[in-house]
C-alpha cells in the first residue's frame, strides 16, 4: 500500500486504494484525549467489541478527521456516526439526528470535527454521490478535560447508545449478531493513521 503514496501523479490511485466502498459504514469520531470528547471513538470501539457485523458494514475509527474522512465514506449508502456532541444540552443528554436534520443541526458548527462532518455530506451531495441514508447518534458531554478516559457517567452511556447503534443498523436490514464473548478491539480502518501514512 505504501508504493502508491509516492507523489501527486498517483493521488487518484492512492484514493483508490485507500477507499474501503462498503454498503454500510459506522462512523466514530472526536478526540480521545479528552475524555469525553472521544465518546464516538470508544462507543464505535464498544460496537467492534461486542458484535460482528457481515462484510458490507465497515467500522471507521475517523478520529479528529475533516474532509479527509470523504474517502472513507464515498460510495456508502447508509452512513451511521456517533459523536460528542456540544448541543447545549444538560450532560448525558442523547441526540439522535437523521438525514436532513442532520444539516440543520451542523449549522451550528459545534466543533472541528462537526464541521468536517457537515463539509464531507455537503461535497458528496454537490458532486452527486449523496448517502441516502445518514443518521448521527450522540450525548452531550460531562467532562472535557484532558485524559483518555471517559468520565465515569459518560461510560455508563456506551451501551445505552451502542443499543441505539444497533437498533438503527437492524432498521436498516444488517444482520448484527452479539460476539459470544467480548473480544479485542480490532478496527478494519483507523483514518488518522492512513492519512498520516499518505504524507509520510
Amino acid at each position: 500500500m505504501a508504493d502508491v503514496f509516492g507523489n501527486g501523479s498517483e493521488k487518484s490511485s492512492m484514493i483508490d486504494d485507500v477507499l474501503h466502498p462498503a454498503e454500510v459504514t459506522i462512523l466514530g469520531v472526536g478526540n480521545v484525549i479528552l475524555r469525553d470528547e472521544g465518546f464516538g471513538v470508544r462507543t464505535a470501539e464498544y460496537l467492534d467489541a461486542h458484535y460482528d457485523f457481515p462484510e458490507n458494514v465497515q467500522v471507521v475509527d475517523g478520529g479528529t478527521l475533516g474532509i479527509e474522512l470523504t474517502q472513507y465514506v464515498t460510495g456508502t449508502k447508509k452512513l451511521l456516526v456517533i459523536d460528542s456532541i456540544n448541543g447545549g444540552q444538560e450532560p448525558g443528554t442523547r441526540f439522535h439526528f437523521h438525514n436532513d436534520a442532520i444539516m440543520e443541526h451542523f449549522q451550528d458548527k459545534l466543533s472541528a470535527h462537526e464541521v468536517g462532518i457537515q463539509d464531507v455530506l455537503a461535497l458528496l451531495t454537490v458532486t452527486g454521490r449523496k448517502i441516502p441514508e445518514v443518521v448521527v447518534l450522540g450525548a452531550q458531554p460531562y467532562d472535557l478535560e484532558a485524559g483518555v478516559e471517559l468520565s465515569p457517567e459518560m461510560k455508563k452511556l456506551l451501551p445505552l447508545v451502542a443499543q441505539e447503534a444497533v437498533k438503527v443498523l437492524k432498521d436498516w436490514g444488517v444482520d448484527v449478531k452479539p460476539k459470544a464473548k467480548e473480544g479485542a478491539v480490532n478496527y478494519g480502518i483507523v483514518a488518522e493513521e492512513s492519512v498520516r501514512e499518505e504524507m509520510e
